[in-house]
């Protein structure tokens, strides 16, 4: 399976992931010292659901689109203040069907003090993001490999860190296998730093042997968040959203039940369904990633 970002632009699994990834910069700016933000995988930056390259947003149809017509009466704050960020682009750019990708939500929350820098490997999808991003300085954009850029960049002057890593999954065993490597050298490079794992809830044959892993060999406190709307070993398509959180912030799993429990209510019109929040290593000592 390719999870290609402009396909798959504002469906539920891209919700999931951009709503907890606004609630981990929130919750890391409780504090008023800096933090870098490294996007590995970044994509265009943001999307037309009009056009062709999303199929005129057929996947947000049951995705972002059916999450703003229930903003009104949405309960959770992380829903809400999502649900705001997507129409705050959508007004600025003066484009109702306009979506904002992960580079884009985080370089508009991006304080004076913060910085942060996209990675994008293919040179059209570097292009629209170096554009999708103009004017927005605190935000720098690399035409190169993610994962390749973590030795460069890590640990980070201001010693406090938020990771997303969000592959393409063009090789679903390969690439989970390469985002663990991953992550184990962002740890061993910055203890503390927050690392958020998209990946899809597609084949348990590869996804529950993995996790084991991860349990196994992650040396840092690591939760998962799962999402699905549909039976999770089913062969026809995405299943559900899965990110795999390395140094969550206090209580995030705690809050991340409530606006999932919330986000499936309204999705799911099936009742197919489910959420979880799992703690895969609480034995190891927390390092505070807000400090």
């Amino acid at each position: 399976m390719k999870y290609r970002h402009s396909f798959h632009a504002g469906n539920f699994a891209d919700v999931h992931k951009h709503v907890a990834l606004c609630a981990l910069i929130e919750a890391l700016q409780r504090k008023d010292k800096g933090f870098f933000y490294l996007d590995t995988h970044a994509g265009a930056g943001r999307y037309d659901l009009s056009g062709a390259d999303t199929h005129h947003g057929a996947e947000a149809k049951s995705g972002v689109t059916a999450l703003l017509a229930a903003a009104a009466s949405l309960q959770c704050p992380e829903l809400q203040a999502y649900c705001q960020a997507v129409t705050a682009q959508r007004q600025s750019l003066d484009s109702p069907l306009a979506y904002p990708g992960s580079p884009w939500l985080a370089a508009n929350m991006l304080r004076l003090q913060d910085r942060g820098l996209c990675c994008e490997l293919l040179p059209a999808e570097c292009r629209a993001l170096e554009r999708s991003l103009g004017g927005l300085r605190r935000m720098r954009v690399e035409c190169a490999d993610g994962y390749e850029q973590l030795r460069a960049v890590l640990p980070p002057r201001e010693r406090r860190c938020l990771v997303l890593i969000d592959p393409p999954y063009e090789s679903p065993g390969a690439e989970l296998d390469r985002a663990l490597q991953a992550i184990e050298l962002i740890v061993e490079r910055t203890a503390n730093a927050v690392v958020a794992l998209w990946y899809p809830i597609k084949d348990e044959r590869t996804l529950v042997p993995w996790l084991a892993r991860v349990e196994r060999q992650l040396l840092a406190p690591t939760l998962s968040l799962e999402l699905w709307l549909y039976p999770r070993d089913s062969r026809v398509g995405l299943n559900g959203s899965g990110l795999l959180l390395v140094n969550p912030p206090y209580q995030f799993d705690e809050r991340a039940a409530l606006w999932q429990a919330e986000l499936l209510r309204v999705l799911d019109k099936s009742h197919r369904g489910g959420s979880a929040t799992r703690a895969l290593n609480t034995a190891l000592e927390r390092h505070d990633a807000l400090s």
